[in-house]
């Protein structure tokens, strides 16, 4: 009878752990598609972060929002991984477009991602450096690289999503480089500096700080974002106006990530 009821146990837990997604954003409307989504959606909350539990597409996830910023967005990780320990993590959000051929609306898939406020300053300039790893102090890679399998399901599944388009154009869905630091970028003159010195495509706020966590915790980890704004002097005007359409855009290529997983 004991075994009977060991195995009854062990199976219940075996069910219990489906495999499970998270998905983060930043700000509240680069989640709301999601969390409006939700089938038998649960509030969790820790530490004063509320997540969110459910299905989408047929797939379990965790839904949470960061707040903005490398900090923020590390901490709401870490927390998450150690909870819920999903098999996979999506960041979703709006991004401002570094590539010239980038407009409002379009989506950067990241193959990789790099903090371009990390590093050290002499009096040479700044210079990129290497984050560590403090569990095996062993040096991180600068470009911390997207899980292949992800990224390989984001390409396929971008040719099929249903996106909300800026004006009399198709939309552009790029592979490319993104850029993360804990500033808002509204400059010319900055968003030179990234394309030429660091090849980025575009530039936010959190996804590499969640790629460095995920990277250290062996996490694949994928980083999506959608153009807001060009990062130059006119950002800070672009994003009131085209936030929400690359905020649904983005949202929209995570949910059809997720219905093929």
């Amino acid at each position: 009878m004991k075994k009977i009821l060991f195995f009854f146990f062990i199976s219940l837990q075996i069910q219990a752990q489906k495999p499970l997604t998270a998905i983060l954003g930043a700000f509240s409307q680069e989640v709301k598609l999601l969390e409006d989504s939700l089938v038998n959606k649960k509030e969790v909350n820790l530490k004063g972060i509320r997540f969110l539990t459910g299905e989408l597409r047929g797939r379990s996830v965790v839904v949470a929002l960061t707040g903005v910023g490398k900090v923020n967005a590390a901490m709401t990780t870490s927390i998450l991984l150690m909870k819920w320990n999903p098999e996979q993590l999506i960041f979703t959000g709006i991004a401002g477009g570094i590539h010239p051929d980038l407009l409002p609306g379009d989506i950067v898939i990241a193959k990789s991602t790099f903090e371009h406020d990390f590093g050290k300053i002499d009096s040479t300039g700044f210079t990129l450096r290497a984050t560590r790893n403090p569990a095996y102090v062993e040096l991180n890679p600068i470009y911390f690289p997207a899980d292949e399998a992800l990224l390989k399901k984001a390409q396929s599944i971008s040719q099929k999503t249903h996106y909300r388009i800026v004006g009399n154009r198709n939309l552009k869905v790029m592979t490319g480089i993104i850029a993360t630091g804990d500033v808002f970028v509204n400059s010319n003159q900055k968003v030179d500096e990234l394309r030429v010195k660091y090849g980025a495509d575009a530039t936010e706020m959190e996804g590499a700080a969640v790629a460095q966590v995920c990277y250290q915790q062996k996490i694949p980890c994928l980083i999506i974002r959608s153009i807001s704004d060009n990062a130059n002097s006119k950002a800070h005007l672009d994003i009131k106006t085209f936030e929400f359409v690359a905020a649904y855009n983005s949202a929209s290529l995570v949910l059809g990530i997720l219905g093929g997983l």
